[in-house]
């Protein structure tokens, strides 16, 4: 799920082009199946992976779609099983098939943990103060069985270890596989992650690109668009992203604008008005992450109606 953006020009001309329903090799052991879900959140749909020759985990099943698990279970092999589901993260454009996928199959679903599962202690705490959100979130999904940080799922030799990436929504995981990265919807080709508190947290979103930094040159296979042949490229790209949101969204509070509607109608100048809301809810979250590190400060309750100040003239991440 994407932040409020246009489809890159990146995306439109890599001639990365699958077509729903039909699987598509991307590397040896490694499948690509297109949902039939696009929209402008979730660019031609959602990305499911069937990774392996004989046992075959499928990561990121993808929506509750008939047709979607129908593709999947025709794309087993004669001689293949699907022996494990793997979720990147709980919104609806992801899990929901993980379930009906694992009562036909008898394959069961790993994941960091419910939809819940994750959040900071802030986002705890502003959940409790009702701050909205909620956009997409899958409250219904459980795994089977919860990955911790670092932990290992295998089959027929291929191996994922989940790396939690908390940001985009906290029971984010990202998997590493030889020299690859699934990262689900942290990081994408076509357009930046939406961070939407308190489900999502931008703190935990820059702490957790600077993990995934740390990996080094990886391809990455992301919930959405193309693969990204130079990871670490496009992670530092993603960087420069939000600290130029940040920037602009501190001038405009240096500037007077005071409410998160000004903010926004500030920072956002160039996108159509029926998408002002979903962009308040980014400043909503650049704001609480620029209040958490001292830079603005709300000068009463948090939430999109909130008034901020500046704390100090200069900051720095």
């Amino acid at each position: 799920m994407a932040e409020i953006s246009p489809i890159s020009q990146a995306a439109t001309t890599s001639g990365f082009a699958p077509l729903p329903g039909q699987p598509l090799t991307l590397e040896p052991g490694l499948r690509l199946l297109l949902a039939p879900n696009p929209s402008p959140m979730t660019e031609r749909g959602t990305n499911t992976y069937i990774l392996g020759d004989t046992e075959l985990m499928v990561i990121d099943p993808g929506p509750a779609s008939e047709p979607h698990l129908a593709a999947i279970l025709a794309a087993v092999r004669p001689g293949q099983q699907i022996a494990k589901i793997i979720v990147t993260h709980s919104h609806l454009d992801h899990s929901p098939a993980a379930r009906p996928l694992s009562q036909a199959t008898g394959a069961p679903v790993y994941a960091f943990g419910d939809s819940l599962a994750g959040r900071s202690p802030r986002m705890q705490a502003l959940a409790a103060a009702d701050i909205g959100g909620g956009e997409g979130v899958d409250m219904a999904f459980q795994p089977d069985i919860c990955l911790p940080d670092g932990g290992e799922v295998d089959a027929g030799g291929h191996r994922l270890t989940a790396l939690h990436t908390p940001g985009h929504l906290g029971n984010h995981l990202c998997f590493q596989w030889r020299d690859a990265l699934f990262t689900g919807d942290h990081i994408m080709e076509w357009a930046p992650s939406l961070v939407s508190p308190p489900d999502g947290d931008l703190t935990d979103f820059m702490a957790s690109l600077t993990r995934i930094e740390a990996l080094g040159p990886l391809r990455y296979y992301s919930g959405h668009g193309a693969p990204i042949d130079d990871g670490l490229a496009r992670t530092r790209a993603l960087r420069a992203h939000r600290l130029s949101r940040e920037s602009s969204i501190v001038s405009a509070v240096r500037n007077g604008a005071r409410t998160i509607e000004e903010i926004t109608a500030a920072v956002y100048s160039d996108i159509p008005p029926a998408l002002l809301p979903a962009a308040a809810r980014n400043v909503l979250a650049h704001l609480i992450d620029l209040d958490t590190r001292h830079v603005l400060r709300f000068t009463g309750a948090i939430g999109l109606h909130a008034q901020v100040a500046p704390v100090r003239p200069s900051f720095q991440r």
